[in-house]
């Protein structure tokens, strides 16, 4: 697959940034989100190996009464299985070191233009219903607005993901709030959103 996109001129090598920068944001009912800016480096390089080497599948589900379209398309790499790239392994692996928690799987998007987009919803299926939690989302290609609100109503806080960026949510965080990616009207380019989650936690 090819996917236009406009890479940085400022791009350096592959690595990662240090977690311990990473900025928290403590919400009501004892969830939290971390945000650390240009946590991925060497992202224009991954970016383009995750389009062009993922195998990317658009799906259908049943919304309501009607089956629609997914809007993005999707992969999932379950527990044990080879990630596409080595850097997403290191990712992975600091990840758990430096919250003390297993992550196991690694789910992709990719967002072709501002019309994909992802509902509000919580990862509630398996122990994310009843337990604390983490979810981890690294960013590529164009910046997205990934938003959140309480379950139980409220304003939604807005978290532009740009080019690397890496985004945590947890402690309550899937039980209380919801997250989205909604619709974006301006020219948007694509979008890959790299989702890391402990096992039974979907």
């Amino acid at each position: 697959m090819s996917v236009p996109f406009q890479a940085s001129l400022l791009d350096s090598g592959p690595g990662l940034g240090n977690l311990v920068q990473a900025h928290r944001t403590e919400l009501a009912g004892g969830a939290w989100v971390d945000v650390l800016p240009g946590w991925l480096r060497g992202a224009d390089t991954l970016f383009t190996t995750l389009v062009q080497d993922v195998p990317w599948q658009a799906e259908r589900r049943r919304m309501y009464d009607a089956i629609v379209d997914v809007p993005r398309l999707l992969a999932f790499y379950r527990e044990g299985m080879a990630l596409p790239d080595p850097m997403l392994d290191a990712a992975k692996e600091a990840l758990s070191r430096h919250y003390r928690i297993v992550f196991t799987t690694a789910g992709l998007c990719l967002y072709r233009d501002g019309r994909d987009s992802v509902a509000w919803h919580g990862d509630r299926v398996g122990r994310g219903s009843t337990e604390d939690t983490c979810v981890a989302i690294a960013s590529l290609g164009a910046t997205r607005v990934l938003a959140l609100r309480p379950r139980t109503g409220g304003p939604a806080l807005r978290f532009p993901l740009a080019h690397g960026d890496l985004l945590v949510m947890g402690g309550s965080c899937q039980r209380t709030w919801d997250h989205a990616v909604p619709k974006s009207t301006r020219p948007t380019g694509p979008r890959v959103s790299i989702q890391f989650r402990p096992r039974d936690v979907l």
